[in-house]
């Protein structure tokens, strides 16, 4: 039985990137997440790139960071192509850039491809810092370990588990692994699948250090009523039954 952590609000806020990357997001979605991660303080919002510009307007003399994907979601195309949507991006206000790894290469065990296919993002994107999203769910543990060594040898800031469409998301397990083999000062971003508190929690304590959500505002919530006093929880409760 995994056994709960403490966490605060506070740390917990600025561990989001608040998402939505769905094909059918318009303008109006996108201002709705720029509000929230806005007003809760989250660290970042993830979005696809033709948003870039117009979230890191909404944003504008806030703390909260634009994290702008590239080769999303497949991460098939070529690196050219990956390298200058990440530049456009940092261009248009990304702070973050969450590629996906050349999941194809991997498998095939093609290391220097996949190398330098990162690093050509990671260059590219300079100043902003890059995630290397994995596909996990796609993956043997000897390939995630692959994975994970090749992003930190080509420069990657982050390596992150999922893109949210694949068969799987997050799963704790793997977490762990790529925390043991990036070390602590290589960050680890769990997405996919991330539906409440608790699974947040299993997921930091598997060594998480960003999450990806989209139930960003319903968990944070969750984690308040958690904390509140009695009397609190009992009003709140009260509210949602009218």
């Amino acid at each position: 039985m995994i056994k709960t952590i403490d966490l605060d609000r506070e740390t917990l806020v600025k561990m989001i990137d608040h998402t939505e990357l769905s094909a059918c997001a318009g303008e109006k979605k996108i201002a709705k997440l720029c509000s929230e991660a806005r007003r809760f303080g989250f660290h970042a919002v993830c979005i696809n790139g033709a948003y870039t510009r117009y979230a890191k307007e909404k944003l504008a003399g806030s703390s909260v960071r634009v994290c702008t994907v590239a080769g999303f979601p497949f991460g098939a195309g070529s690196s050219s192509a990956k390298a200058y949507e990440a530049g456009e991006a940092v261009r248009n206000g990304a702070s973050e850039i969450d590629m996906v790894i050349h999941i194809g290469a991997l498998l095939a065990k093609k290391s220097d491809l996949v190398r330098d296919d990162i690093r050509a993002v990671v260059e590219a994107s300079r100043p902003a810092l890059v995630k290397v999203i994995l596909e996990t769910c796609f993956l043997t543990n000897r390939e995630i370990v692959s994975g994970c060594r090749l992003a930190v040898e080509a420069g990657a800031a982050f390596v992150k588990t999922s893109t949210g469409f694949g068969t799987a998301g997050a799963i704790p397990a793997h977490v762990r692994l790529m925390r043991r083999t990036v070390g602590p000062d290589i960050g680890v971003k769990a997405s996919g699948g991330i539906k409440n508190l608790q699974d947040a929690r299993e997921l930091i304590r598997a060594g998480a250090s960003r999450l990806g959500l989209s139930a960003s505002v319903a968990i944070v919530n969750a984690l308040a009523l958690e904390k509140s006093t009695p009397t609190e929880k009992q009003r709140q409760h009260g509210k949602r039954n009218v």
